[in-house]
Order: structure tokens, then sequence, then C-alpha cells
């Protein structure tokens, strides 16, 4: 199973932190890629999964071997409670089609907020960091800029961020997509935030966890 410590290689890594080095020469705004296994548990999806399995399960049971008891239907749903839940747990594609997309996105949304001021991209000196979220579980991505980018730059600009590094995910090029993604950054802040004399990095250039 892939996961955000196995999603790139060391050299792909290298590559990406290469890239955010390279764009971060050219202006004063702070990149930081970030990989996750899941931006939430989903502890609902597990309970809907497993309720509605035992469901199934103990009235098809209790109706071909035991006449419709209903006292057979209740100790075979609380059997099969536990094992249905395990199985939805273990099976992420089977888990996700049991959110909601609208759910889904609230909580990348939330996790990358959460990252944001976790990691300290709103401490910067002029206020911009740029954080690049990639949630596997979810296959989403969010780009979250601090105020000073979002000040000058319309938000709607991320989406082009954002579908640049889908589309690579999608075919398989994740680590190309997410190098020009970070460059395409650079560029971005470029026009508004160049670099200063006295310039330092002040975040990690790839977070992985």
């Amino acid at each position: 199973m892939t996961t955000a410590k196995n999603f790139f290689t060391e050299e792909e890594k290298q590559r990406i932190e290469a890239a955010v080095r390279k764009a971060e020469k050219r202006t004063s705004g702070e990149i930081v890629p970030m990989v996750v296994d899941e931006s939430c548990d989903y502890p609902r999806a597990e309970i809907l999964g497993a309720g509605l399995f035992s469901l199934a399960s103990a009235v098809t049971l209790s109706w071909a071997f035991f006449g419709e008891s209903l006292w057979h239907f209740l100790w075979l749903f609380v059997l099969g409670y536990i094992p249905f839940k395990i199985l939805v747990r273990s099976l992420p594609s089977l888990r996700r089609r049991l959110i909601h997309p609208f759910e889904i996105s609230e909580e990348v949304e939330e996790k990358a907020m959460v990252a944001f001021l976790e990691h300290g991209l709103h401490h910067t000196r002029d206020e911009t960091g740029i954080l690049i979220l990639i949630s596997l579980f979810e296959c989403r991505v969010h780009v979250l800029a601090d105020r000073g980018i979002n000040a000058v730059v319309p938000t709607d600009t991320w989406d082009g961020i954002v579908r640049t590094i889908t589309e690579g995910i999608h075919c398989g090029e994740t680590c190309n997509a997410l190098c020009t993604a970070i460059d395409n950054c650079g560029q971005l802040l470029e026009e508004n935030f160049p670099v200063k004399a006295d310039d330092t990095d002040e975040l990690p250039n790839l977070i992985i966890g």
C-alpha cells in the first residue's frame, strides 16, 4: 500500500527539494510541499459501512435460515458489525465511497489550515508562505497561501496549480508535475515578492507525514 513515506523515492524527494530551493531563489516567498496519508480518519464512514453491511447480512441470513426471527437477526447483526467495520477500514477505496465528496473537501481544507499553522507557515516575515498539500486517501490536492500573497494574488490562481498536480498524479508523473507546480508558484511570487538581499530559507522544503 502506498503511504506518504514511500509515495516519493529518495531521488524524487531530492528533486522536489531542489525545485523548491530554485523557486525560492527568485522570491522572498516560502513554498512548502506536504504529503499526508489522509486528512481525516472518517469514523462515520466505518460506522455507516459496518451498519449497512451488517444489516444486509443479518436480514439475509435470518430470512434464509431462521424464518425471519427478530432475535436471530439481532445477534447476527451484532456478530457482523465489528468484522465489517474492520473490513471497511482496511479497504480505502470502499471507505472513500462511503464519504460524501463535500465532507472530503472540507476535511482536506481543514487539514491544510491546521498544517499551515502547525508548521509555522503563518510566521514568515512577509506573510508569503504557500502550502501545497497532497492528501493520498482523498486523492486531493489543496493549495493554501498566506495573507500577504492572497492580498495581491487572486485565490482562483491556485486552481491551475492544483490542476497541474492532479493531472500529473493521474498520469503517474507526480514528481514532475509537483516540480512544475513549484516552479509556477515561484514565477507567481517573483512578480510581487522579489527576493531580498537578506532573505533566508525560513521553512522546510518538503514535509512528509
